[in-house]
């Protein structure tokens, strides 16, 4: 089964990536601010991403300390004075603000399922905080653009 898998995702890749392939129209609200404020807005969410993956990569060992650390500091509510929010939010759609609270409050909510697994070493909470977090990104990167 594994030795299928390799080629058959490369093959949709690849199919997916095709300059042939046609593609539907964006439909997401583009949300307008000065550019200023857009690359500081690219960068915060480019640095939730890399905080995403070094999350994911923590849970691979079960470091849960450190995967909850990365997600308060970096994602959590504890990161809103580091990453400008307030000065972000009046550009903001009012729905999208209450996403990217939602999504803040997702990830301290996942930093402390994740010191708990650390004592009672159950994965489940966690990767189910995990999607939820997951799932306001998506949430927000389907309904809105900056570019």
């Amino acid at each position: 089964m594994k030795k299928l898998f390799f080629p058959c995702a490369l093959g949709v890749l690849l199919l997916l990536a095709s300059p042939g392939r046609a593609t539907a129209k964006d439909t997401r609200q583009k949300v307008a601010m000065p550019p200023t404020m857009q690359e500081h807005m690219l960068n915060n969410m480019r640095d939730h991403l890399r905080a995403l993956q070094e999350i994911q990569a923590a849970l691979a060992k079960k470091n849960f300390d450190n995967a909850a650390d990365i997600a308060e500091q970096r994602i959590g509510m504890s990161s809103l004075e580091t990453h400008g929010a307030a000065h972000m939010a009046p550009y903001m759609p009012k729905p999208m603000r209450d996403i990217g609270t939602q999504m803040h409050r997702a990830a301290s909510r996942f930093s402390r399922t994740a010191q708990e697994a650390a004592v009672k070493a159950d994965m489940a909470p966690v990767l189910d905080d995990f999607s939820t977090l997951l799932r306001q990104c998506v949430a927000c990167h389907d309904s809105y653009r900056l570019r």
